[in-house]
């Protein structure tokens, strides 16, 4: 039975053997329901601009793919945050390289998944971007963590390591988030609850002005705050 309390799912996916296993998981697993299905960007697009006009867009998260016929995931991205930008759009893709990390969160993607990853860890995922977590696979992170370390050398950066007035345990879970770890398992590997990871990442957000998971990566790896 249908809930109010149920995530609404988007799918974007152009292989239809790959998309028909994301609605069969999305479509029966309790607390989601799939909202919608395309095998391209321009038709979501489409959808969502019809259903924008009317009463919004009956969308909570879109899982899209990256490459795809017409339109990329990441121009998909963009133009979907254009339309609302309230919307969670987390990639799940095989594509691995820096740069199409890089240019999906710049796009505004609100996590970033590997195909690869299992049904619960993708579950958890999608249940993060709605309460403000931005989920990167470990390998995902410590792709992002290289570049943008590989990017603060070569542009000279040096000098101490500052900390902003971050508490010990805040410069624990951000060492944790620059690692890779999801809240839950930087909350196992430190000995505390999710509830106060959760508590020392909205702090770490306002300390940093950053909005999410990547942002915050971004800057410590730049100011060598960990």
């Amino acid at each position: 039975m249908e809930s109010r309390a149920d995530l609404r799912i988007a799918v974007i996916e152009d292989d239809r053997r790959y998309r028909a296993s994301l609605e069969q998981l999305f479509g029966q697993t309790a607390g989601f329901r799939l909202a919608g299905s395309f095998g391209s960007p321009p038709a979501a697009i489409a959808a969502a601009e019809r259903d924008a006009q009317a009463n919004g867009i009956p969308w909570d998260v879109v899982v899209l793919d990256l490459e795809m016929p017409q339109m990329n995931g990441i121009e998909a991205t963009r133009r979907l945050k254009a339309l609302s930008p309230g919307l969670k759009v987390l990639v799940l893709t095989v594509f691995e390289d820096p740069a199409a990390i890089l240019d999906a969160i710049a796009a505004g993607a609100d996590g970033y998944l590997l195909k690869k990853a299992r049904a619960r860890e993708l579950l958890d995922a999608v249940r993060a971007v709605t309460t403000g977590g931005a989920p990167l696979t470990a390998e995902v992170a410590r792709k992002v963590v290289d570049v943008l370390r590989t990017l603060n050398a070569a542009s000279g950066s040096g000098g101490s390591p500052t900390r902003l007035d971050l508490t010990e345990r805040e410069q624990q879970v951000l060492r944790a988030l620059v690692d890779g770890f999801s809240y839950k398992q930087a909350a196992d590997k430190l000995g505390i609850g999710l509830g106060t990871v959760r508590s020392h990442v909205g702090s770490i957000y306002r300390k940093l002005q950053v909005h999410n998971v990547a942002e915050a990566v971004s800057r410590a790896v730049r100011q060598r705050l960990v």
